[in-house]
């Protein structure tokens, strides 16, 4: 057996980190010489920074090794402070991130940016790359001078960037001597960030070259209202029958149960999860790798939401709605669900506060088995550094220190809600709470966090019972985990091809589930996707494993 274990409705987008691939768009960036072996197999591996964990307040729900969050029911009241000195020396720093919220006020009309700047010490020249404009912009800075690159760089992973591995190779610092085992003290916010995220993020050619931005262990999330889902019938311990019945007794007139965006494959993850099917890589003992795609239990989901749609319970748009249309549909009750990434509890709550109860669904069983449920990637992408000399690269590396401060700290503070009085000011049980100029100014428009940020923790401003709610539910579900087997692993086919490739198993999925072909148009699929490639890239996939193993 394999071994396994996406204020604003463009905040729950960003918070939920919905996967988009776009095909080919960057082979023209080719590789320059010597650059093209980015396999970790046959190299002396660097070892991982050494996590060294922050004091900070005690969290009032416990963490766990598997992976469930840390929980805080209240802001902690006494702010430690995590960085001793002005990280810069007064000099400008070009940075680019994607963002998925509005542009922001220029930085001479922005006290946000203001502050940020006076803490870190440097003048900010910020490029802030829409969702939308994400893939073709990164296609021209990969291809460019490498004079021009900006210093610090998101390499955001909710796109397949081909040659992404060995561009990084090519053009960004090698941080092994400043980050690999105990160097990596002199950055303490960076030592706090834990093991898994690296590892995520994974070597390339055995070097490190990135700092990972962590993200909790559950991905792809259904969110369900919690009140049509309970008066339709819905009980723990459901069975895939048990959901299908829930699905089409709530579905009528123009309310549908079940909501999914384009390109989500009418919410892929949450039932191939359930479905217990491998996510894209399952690896077995002796260290194969099997694809998702030919394994009959994700055959099986395909077919199981092919019925969900001839039922009529998913909205009839799963196939062409974008994400931030479905979050209003959810908001407003026309939709009973959405799959969304598990980051987006924080806007689900705070967005739906007096017209619905979001909760986030348990998997269902399949044939007595009961359900997995995704593991995200724990690392949501990574920041790459422009190569520079040893005191620049020192320099930027403190800066992404600051921004990844831990919660309960006086850093964290000022880079997610700002200056006090002016960006947010204090509930009555201490939480933040966004002014008027907080709304506008912030690290949604201004996305800092997308550069470096430390350990996620469950925390819900002013909603306790939510934390309790979702802590309870992932001591439920995140030993049921199914993880992809690749994450942190180079391919070079997949390098390559991986976005065009996956293309093409996506469209089949699509057209079968909204029944423009047939269910056995699915295994014709899978052949042609495992001679264009898929076979190379479990071949490369396993080299890889053998050696990081």
């Amino acid at each position: 057996m394999p071994s396994m274990s996406r204020r604003t409705l463009l905040r729950t987008v960003a918070a939920g980190g919905a996967a988009v691939s776009v095909p080919g768009l960057l082979t023209a960036c080719s590789s320059g010489s010597g650059d093209g072996d980015v396999s970790n197999a046959g190299k002396k591996l660097a070892p991982w920074p050494a996590h060294r964990p922050a004091t900070g307040p005690k969290p009032d729900l416990a963490p766990t090794e598997e992976g469930v969050q840390a929980g805080y029911t209240s802001y902690p009241s006494d702010l430690v402070k995590s960085v001793s000195r002005t990280p810069g020396d007064g000099s400008t720093v070009r940075v680019m991130t994607v963002s998925f919220g509005t542009p922001p006020k220029p930085a001479s009309a922005n006290r946000f940016w203001a502050a940020v700047e006076k803490a870190l010490g440097v003048k900010i020249e910020y490029t802030i790359i829409s969702q939308a404009d994400y893939q073709k912009k990164m296609a021209t800075v990969m291809a460019g001078d490498a004079g021009a690159l900006p210093d610090i760089i998101n390499m955001f992973s909710g796109f397949t960037l081909p040659r992404e591995a060995q561009f990084v190779r090519r053009r960004a610092q090698d941080l092994t001597p400043y980050l690999s085992g105990d160097a990596i003290a002199d950055y303490p916010n960076l030592a706090n960030i834990p093991t898994h995220a690296w590892r995520d993020m994974g070597r390339i050619g055995g070097r490190v070259h990135g700092v990972p931005l962590e993200r909790p262990l559950p991905g792809s999330t259904l969110w369900i209202n919690q009140d049509m889902f309970a008066d339709a019938g819905m009980k723990e311990g459901w069975t895939a029958e048990d959901f299908t019945a829930v699905a089409r007794r709530g579905t009528r007139g123009k309310t549908y149960m079940l909501g999914a965006a384009a390109q989500s494959l009418f919410g892929n993850g949450y039932h191939s999860a359930a479905h217990n099917a491998p996510q894209s890589w399952a690896v077995t003992e002796n260290g194969t790798f099997l694809p998702a795609a030919a394994d009959e239990r994700y055959k099986a989901s395909i077919a199981f939401r092919a019925q969900l749609r001839e039922n009529g319970s998913y909205h009839p748009d799963a196939t062409s709605i974008s994400q931030i249309d479905l979050t209003t549909l959810y908001y407003n009750g026309t939709v009973g669900s959405m799959q969304d990434g598990f980051g987006a509890y924080l806007p689900k709550y705070r967005e739906s506060q007096g017209k619905m109860s979001p909760a986030a669904a348990l998997p269902y069983s399949v044939g007595g088995e009961p359900g997995g449920i995704v593991a995200a990637r724990r690392s949501f992408g990574y920041t790459i550094l422009k190569k520079a000399k040893k005191e620049r690269i020192e320099l930027l590396l403190r800066i992404l220190d600051y921004l990844a401060a831990p919660f309960g700290s006086e850093e964290w503070e000022l880079v997610h809600y700002g200056v006090e009085g002016v960006h947010f000011t204090r509930a009555k049980d201490g939480s933040p709470e966004y002014t008027k100029l907080g709304e506008v100014e912030n690290n949604t428009n201004l996305p800092l966090k997308y550069l470096a940020e430390g350990p996620q923790v469950l925390f819900v401003p002013g909603m306790p019972d939510a934390v309790r709610a979702l802590h309870t539910w992932q001591r439920k579900v995140v030993p049921h985990a199914v993880r992809n087997a690749a994450f942190g692993l180079q391919s070079t086919t997949h390098n390559a091809q991986g976005a065009t490739l996956q293309t093409l198993l996506d469209d089949t999925a699509t057209g079968i589930i909204a029944g423009r072909l047939p269910l056995s148009e699915w295994d014709a699929t899978v052949k042609k996707w495992r001679s264009r490639g898929g076979d190379r890239m479990a071949e490369e996939y396993a080299k890889d494993y053998a050696a990081n193993t």
